[in-house]
């Protein structure tokens, strides 16, 4: 039997699109159904962390890469006991560090929680309301605007060309008289 044609928005007929892999949910051949079982298999909460770099996308390099150089700092000329000096970087850098794993082993798993939640909640409503509420306006939007069109088309219109036929026949010149 001869494919089925389908309207386009435009009006004109076209062939429904034949896929040669197959739909998503019964791809027709091996390599397919392999590649989407290999995906199901590896999923986003099982995939490897990098435990050296914590930070691939440097969301924290401008903001939280403080060094001793940067809170404290001696001009020249006025410069402390060089052993003074030492074990002040030593005890900066050794705080900060020790302060910040504590910190990170009492309030990091329930931060870790309160952001999960967070952003669950953010990521539910995004789908589930925000996005439809905007397809469903723009849908209704649509129509206003196709409505709006028409009248302007047929009300607007006319007297536009019949202001413009009469400014058409106006001609200036312009004279230098010396």
């Amino acid at each position: 039997s001869p494919p089925a044609r389908y309207p386009s928005p435009q009006g004109f007929l076209y062939t429904a699109p034949i896929r040669e892999q197959g739909n998503i949910y019964k791809p027709n051949n091996k390599m397919m159904a392999d590649e989407l079982s290999e995906k199901a298999v590896h999923d986003v909460h099982t995939k490897e962390i990098d435990l050296v770099n914590r930070d691939p996308k440097h969301l924290n390099d401008d903001v939280v890469k403080i060094d001793f150089e940067d809170v404290i700092a001696e001009p020249e000329g006025t410069h402390s006991f060089d052993g003074i000096w030492k074990a002040s970087f030593t005890t900066f850098t050794v705080t900060k560090y020790w302060f910040y794993r504590l910190l990170s082993a009492i309030f990091g798993i329930p931060m870790a929680l309160i952001w999960g939640i967070y952003f669950a909640i953010l990521s539910f409503l995004h789908i589930w309301a925000v996005v439809p509420c905007i397809r469903s306006y723009l849908i209704e939007i649509q129509c206003i605007s196709r409505v709006y069109s028409i009248c302007i088309h047929t009300f607007c219109d006319p007297l536009f060309e019949a202001i413009g036929k009469v400014f058409s026949s106006i001609r200036a010149t312009v004279r230098k008289e010396i």
